[in-house]
Parts: C-alpha cells; sequence; structure tokens
C-alpha cells in the first residue's frame, strides 16, 4: 500500500484555511499515486481546539466541511482528524475522531480511545472515548486506525502504563495489516526518539508497517514539531518527516528500505531550535512582526533577545535598556557588547526618575514605612510599564524574560517582569540557559562571556545576590 503522509500547519478554529491543506494534500497524493492520504489529528480544527469544541454553532460548520472534503475525493482514501459527534444521550457525546472518505462519502469514523489528561492536555473536559475500536477493510488491507494517544499505551514498551486498555492491541487482535496513527504530539526534548522507540517496539512486535504523522506549528504555548515516520514491519524507519516544517511523505509499506538518520540532535540544539520556532510561529500566528525586551545585562534577557533575532530577524527586534541607581558599570556595558554583537538598536531610558517620584509620592500616603521588597517591585513594574509603552505605541510585543527554575519558586514581580505577550523561556531551567549559551559561542562569542560567568543579580537593591 501506498500512503501518503501530509505533516500540515493548521490554524485553530480556521476551518475554510484547514480545509484547503487538506484539500491541497489530498490532490497531491492523488498525483503521486497514493492509495490513501492522512493528516494529522484534529487536522481540520486544529489541537487543541478547547472551548470552541463546546459551542454548538462550531460542531454544525465542522461537521459541513467534513461532507465536503467527502465529496472531493474519488478512489484514493482521505484519512484526517476531526470533530464528530454521535446520538448517545450519555457523556458529552462528542469525540475527537479519524474520518476516512472515499469514493465521494465519508466511509469510516474511529474516535479516539485514550483520553488524555495530564500535563498539557485536558481532552476528558470535552470528549468522550470511543467505545470500541475497528478495522476497516480497504484495498486489500485492513487498516488499523488510532488516533495519538490511542497508541501510546503498549505494555511491551511502557513499565507503567495511563490506561487498562491498550486500543492499537484490540486492532491486532481484529487482523489488522497496516497501522496508521494521526497525531497532534507536542514537543518536549526526547520525544522524537522515544516515538520511535515506542514505533519500533510495537511493529516488530506486531509485525505490522505504521505510518505516523503529526501536525507542525504552534498553538499559544505548545509547540509541535512535526517528525512524521513510517516504519516498516521489522520496526525499522523507512521514513521521516522534517522537523518543525510541513512536509510531504510517500510510504510504500512493501518496498521502502530502512533509512539512517540522525532523529535527535544534541539537547542545547533541539531546545534552542524549539524555541527559535516557537517565537517564529507565534508572532506568524499573531500578526504581529516586531518585538521588544528589556534587556538587563543578565543571561536571561540576552538569551531571550538573541532568539527573537534569530526567529524575527535583527530588524524586527529593539531592545530597552532601563538602568536605575542598583545597575551595575558591568550590566550596561555587557549590555552594550550583546547589541553590537547581534547587531540590533537600542533605546537607553533610566527608570530612576520615575521611580523616585513614584517612591515620593507613595510614601507619605503609606502607614508603615517603606518596605524593601516594596522599593524593589516599584523598580520592576516600571520596567514593565516602560516596555508596555512602547509595545502600545509602536506596535511591538514584550517578550518576557523569567526562565523556569525562577517562576517554580515565584522569584519574579507581578505586573513588573511577567509583563509581556510570550515567556520565551519559561519552560527552560537557568542550568540549561548556560549549557545553551556556552553552545552558542563554541565558534565565536556571540553572548558576551561576562554575562555567562557573573552571578545573577536582579539588582534592585545594594549588593543583591
Amino acid at each position: 500500500m501506498k500512503i501518503a503522509l501530509c505533516q500540515i500547519n493548521p490554524i485553530i478554529g480556521n476551518l475554510d484555511y484547514n480545509k484547503e491543506k487538506i484539500v491541497k494534500g489530498y490532490e497531491r497524493g492523488v498525483k503521486a499515486k497514493a492509495d490513501i492520504v492522512i493528516f494529522p489529528e484534529l487536522a481540520l480544527v486544529g489541537y487543541p481546539p478547547l472551548d470552541l469544541v463546546e459551542k454548538s454553532e462550531f460542531r454544525k460548520a465542522v461537521n459541513k466541511k467534513i461532507n465536503e472534503l467527502a465529496k472531493i475525493t474519488g478512489d484514493v482514501g482521505l484519512l484526517f482528524g476531526a470533530i464528530t459527534e454521535d446520538d448517545d444521550r450519555i457523556g458529552t457525546n462528542i469525540h475527537n475522531s479519524a474520518v476516512l472518505c472515499y469514493n465521494g462519502k465519508i466511509q469510516f469514523i474511529q474516535p479516539k480511545s485514550l483520553i488524555p489528561n495530564y500535563d498539557v492536555f485536558d481532552e476528558m473536559r470535552y470528549f468522550e472515548p470511543a467505545k470500541d475500536v475497528y478495522v476497516h477493510q480497504f484495498k486489500g488491507e485492513k487498516l488499523g486506525i488510532s488516533v495519538c494517544e490511542d497508541i501510546w499505551n503498549d505494555a511491551d514498551y511502557w513499565y507503567k502504563r495511563r490506561y487498562y486498555v491498550d486500543p492499537v492491541e484490540v486492532l491486532k487482535k481484529k487482523g489488522a495489516t497496516v497501522y496508521l496513527n494521526i497525531s497532534a504530539s507536542p514537543y518536549s526534548y526526547g520525544k522524537r526518539k522515544e516515538r520511535l522507540e515506542m514505533l519500533s517496539i510495537l511493529c516488530r512486535q506486531d509485525e505490522l508497517p505504521l505510518a505516523y504523522v503529526c501536525c507542525v506549528g504552534v498553538q499559544t504555548d505548545l509547540v509541535f514539531d512535526g517528525g512524521s515516520m513510517c516504519l516498516d514491519k521489522n520496526g525499522k524507519l523507512v521514513q521521516l518527516g522534517k522537523a518543525y516544517q510541513e512536509d510531504f511523505i510517500l510510504f510504500d509499506t512493501e518496498n521502502d528500505k530502512e533509512i539512517k538518520v540522525e532523529v535527535e540532535k544534541s539537547f542545547e540544539e533541539e531546545v534552542l531550535t524549539s524555541l527559535i520556532y516557537g517565537v517564529r510561529e507565534y508572532f506568524e500566528k499573531m500578526n504581529f512582526k516586531k518585538a521588544v525586551v528589556g534587556l538587563s545585562g543578565g543571561l536571561d534577557s540576552a538569551m531571550v533577545t538573541y532568539i527573537a533575532v534569530k526567529a524575527l530577524g535583527k530588524e524586527n527586534v529593539h531592545v530597552i535598556l532601563m538602568p536605575s541607581k542598583y545597575s551595575s558599570k558591568g550590566s550596561v556595558t555587557d549590555s552594550e557588547k550583546l547589541i553590537k554583537n547581534l547587531g540590533i538598536s537600542p533605546d537607553n531610558v533610566s527608570i530612576q526618575p520615575v521611580v523616585d517620584e513614584t517612591i515620593n509620592q507613595l510614601t507619605p500616603k503609606f502607614k508603615k514605612k517603606l518596605g524593601k521588597l516594596t522599593g524593589e517591585n516599584i523598580q520592576a513594574r516600571i520596567r514593565g510599564v516602560y516596555l508596555m509603552a512602547f509595545s502600545n505605541n509602536d506596535n511591538y510585543l514584550v517578550l518576557t524574560t523569567g526562565n523556569k527554575s525562577e517562576l517554580a519558586v515565584g522569584y519574579c514581580t507581578l505586573y513588573g517582569d511577567m509583563s509581556g505577550s510570550l515567556a520565551v523561556i519559561a519552560d527552560v531551567y537557568k542550568s540549561d540557559l548556560y549549557k545553551i549559551a556556552n553552545f552558542l559561542n563554541r565558534k565565536k562569542e556571540i553572548i558576551p562571556k561576562e554575562i555567562i560567568t557573573k552571578a545573577p543579580s536582579a539588582e534592585l537593591s545594594p549588593n543583591q545576590k
């Protein structure tokens, strides 16, 4: 069987846009003489659709698009992810489904069986699980169709499983001859390698080929890295989709040969690539072009600035130096060195006059003496005001600079350094930022070594550590 995999970047809720992506991919698959063309989980609506699922008018619109897609099909199958409903009066009766169309009709619908409700997933709030799974006879094969999580419960791979049922095992028992899994699997480091190891064991033990198609793109704080893959019945990787871009893959289940490729690069390169892609895609989907960053002279703001420059271009990144009387001379000179290395244009606006005036205005009104923390947070919040003023006036998005280590323990200021549109490194530990900075500097200095080696300080009070 020849299977075309369309690794697309859908937009949540934009049914016309997503439908057009599916139509074009299907037409390309037909021209490539594929037997079936497959698309990712919820390709028609985008993942995750969240509360859009609960709107009846949206579900009606989705159903209309499903029927429109069915009508364009000939004898080549079209498999894609969408929201479907049944007539069951128990539960939500709404499903996250794989829809198979050919010969102008909807021929088969397989709802998702395993509904994840952990980490970034909240699907149990919206979707009912499938009551059962079935194989579908098509062009001499028995298709074992599953949706994302359904394939992540193999007892031979997981020491401890999340679910009692393994839908793929059931498909095997029902006579499946080829596995098709449509997925929207968010990126995390090591995930691509983990997918391959897990799928390889599955294919090898069941002696069946598998096509796994995943989406790409960014949906708010989730990055989808693509990396769709095809494995033969021996568990060998025979096709691998590109990372962080749309792709079209043609898989011959009988004749494709094993490929030797590097599924994942080093930790530093993988995380950096994901962050750059995440910022670029976020801006594109938000329809913004320019970013503003408060540059302090520390590692966090330096890394965010570098990521923004790589994602958006140096002409679209503006940095603001906002020194106070507590800012060290080194912080300013280190920032200036980074600015030169990246070729960007800065503004330097002292916050001290506004800080002094704010304290003078408020201190007589306080019932207690001005506290140390109050004075520190006033500085951070005034910096936030400055950045948001540039954002409002000149149409920038503010990128915040808090890292995961600090945010996890609350070492940040509400309405201060947390103010912004996108927290670029909020899922990166401080220790990992040092690794990434040194990785960047392996050939030439990009992040000034002084920024990497000096002790971190918020510089909101004298000699603060």
